[in-house]
């Protein structure tokens, strides 16, 4: 399974770790869940916790039960995080791909260019209006995401493949 939603990206990685901490061990209910979230970690808003319940779901340190949300035990390592990471968060494998086959930087906007055809069609739908403009954001943020697992390099004229 895949996730699409990513948050952007955060300073340092510790974020992530202090983000699993505030998931109960005792599954809880995603309202209950999210309020731990802003007031352990001081996300922004609700929607903002929400997206970060279902990331920590993609990066394999939360899962939903019948009963709710709950943590998991694993540490959120580097390694564990890059390989969860590019297996579950959709699009990570294609814009990797996108990356090493540059022979130099990528723009956001390249990358996104490069993967606008596995944008689902019921999300063209869903925010007809808006839906290039999401997803241009959802691209930047996974390419942000990569330069903070050390996978690529942001430079001045895009992106390259660490």
């Amino acid at each position: 399974m895949q996730f699409k939603l990513v948050p952007p990206a955060p300073d340092d990685l510790g974020v992530v770790a202090d983000a699993q901490r505030a998931v109960p061990l005792v599954p809880d209910s995603e309202d209950d869940c999210c309020e731990r979230l802003i007031r352990r970690v001081g996300f922004p808003s609700r929607d903002a916790a929400r997206t970060w319940l279902t990331f920590l779901r993609a990066l394999e340190l939360a899962t939903e039960t019948p009963g709710g949300f709950k943590r998991l035990r694993n540490d959120p390592t580097p390694d564990h995080l890059r390989d969860a990471f590019v297996r579950r968060v959709f699009t990570a494998e294609e814009l990797l791909a996108v990356l090493d086959d540059a022979g130099e930087p990528v723009s956001a906007d390249e990358a996104y260019d490069r993967v606008r055809d596995r944008v689902p069609q019921w999300e063209h739908f869903k925010n007809p209006n808006r839906w290039e403009e999401i997803w241009r954001e959802r691209v930047g943020d996974v390419l942000e995401w990569f330069v903070l697992l050390d996978l690529a390099e942001r430079r001045e004229d895009g992106y390259v493949r660490s």
